[in-house]
């Protein structure tokens, strides 16, 4: 063993440490160093605009950059990367797909490498690979206005010449398992008796004048809704035959797509673009396994899918009944009670149910509830 460290020796003698020479020996060496350094640095010397920058450095023509001791060309203290699509796609392979990094988005991704590594498009490049890394646009949220501006509904010339109706969903979910609000235009009618009167040619003049008069109000009216809510609204096509992926968290809690709660990802796809349906909706090419739901989708549940050779697309794990619901079970009894009556007394459980809070837990008659899930009701019956 060669060894010329003098704190080594000493330490060694210290320890008492003594070394033999034998028949079976192997003598091996280690060295640590950064490989990508050393790559960048050879690739250095054949890269033109470098060699020109390298040039004029050298020349005292350039003071931005400098020349390191080992020869590599630095942009003041950081590493200028060749135009070498393998060392730029590696640095920003490490910088979002490691284990610390955690998938950070371009703003932060560039800010951790920018005090190390420079190239002439290297904001740009790191915005284009954050946006077509697939984890992230099936998994992170999209802060940005929503898609498609309000497209509010024309006014009718007649009466019944359009009946519109509205679907608000996402209701807490009732004992008899609804969870939305069907709402129809002409829900509110009253029954009106005419009366003789007498008419003439300035009744009728009058009459036609007041309902312009109210259907300009009524446009008015429109358009300054329209103008609000559009500020917070943004533009949005998609042509046929494009990609894009689907917003499902309207839909979490009736479809599983392979994981649970925060683990389930925010859109699935990508799913081939079938047709445009009026300005803000369109039909998707859905798989088998989602054929029972509405194939039409507004703006706003789509994203654009930015493709990349390097993509595996594999299809979500996605469970479904028949009836685009899920079973509910009841997990626990929070509380009794007893309900009275005129002649009798009823007893009263209260319940709570899965996928819901204890907050939405409901009161059932005790003998219902021993009757359908005994297993709540370990002890017998007094």
């Amino acid at each position: 063993m060669i060894c010329y460290n003098v704190e080594y020796l000493t330490a060694l003698r210290a320890m008492n440490v003594h070394f033999s020479v034998g028949g079976d020996l192997l003598l091996a060496t280690m060295q640590v160093k950064p490989s990508l350094k050393d790559k960048i640095k050879d690739a250095q010397d054949k890269d033109p605009y470098l060699q020109k920058m390298k040039t004029k450095v050298q020349e005292g023509k350039n003071d931005q950059f400098v020349i390191h001791n080992d020869g590599t060309l630095m942009n003041e203290k950081r590493m200028c990367v060749p135009n070498v699509e393998e060392l730029r796609t590696e640095i920003l392979h490490e910088a979002h797909y490691a284990p610390y990094a955690m998938h950070p988005g371009s703003t932060k991704m560039y800010r951790d490498l920018r005090p190390y590594y420079w190239w002439p498009t290297m904001k740009k490049d790191v915005a284009e690979f954050v946006a077509k890394c697939l984890t992230c646009q099936q998994v992170k949220a999209e802060h940005q206005a929503p898609a498609g501006k309000l497209h509010p509904l024309s006014i009718p010339e007649w009466k019944w010449e359009k009946i519109t109706m509205d679907f608000v969903i996402g209701f807490p979910r009732t004992f008899r398992k609804h969870d939305a609000v069907w709402e129809i235009s002409k829900s509110n009618l009253l029954g009106f008796e005419g009366l003789r009167q007498f008419e003439g040619p300035e009744l009728v003049q009058e009459t036609v004048d007041k309902i312009q008069t109210v259907k300009q109000c009524l446009k008015a009216a429109q358009d300054r809704q329209k103008s609000y809510v559009d500020k917070h609204r943004r533009e949005m096509e998609y042509e046929v035959g494009e990609k894009v992926f689907l917003r499902v968290s309207p839909w979490r809690g009736i479809l599983r797509f392979g994981k649970k709660g925060k683990l389930s990802p925010r859109y699935i796809g990508p799913y081939e673009i079938l047709e445009r349906v009026g300005p803000l909706a369109y039909r998707l090419a859905l798989p088998v396994e989602l054929s029972q739901m509405h194939d039409v989708f507004h703006v706003s549940m789509l994203r654009r899918y930015r493709s990349d050779p390097s993509h595996i697309l594999r299809e979500p794990e996605i469970e479904i009944s028949e009836g685009l619901t899920y079973v509910e079970e009841p997990t626990e009894i929070l509380d009794r009670s007893i309900k009275r009556l005129r002649n009798k007394e009823i007893p009263m459980v209260k319940v709570k149910w899965s996928h819901h809070s204890p907050r939405e837990a409901t009161w059932e008659v005790e003998e219902n509830m021993r009757e359908k899930y005994p297993y709540l009701f370990p002890e017998p019956v007094r």
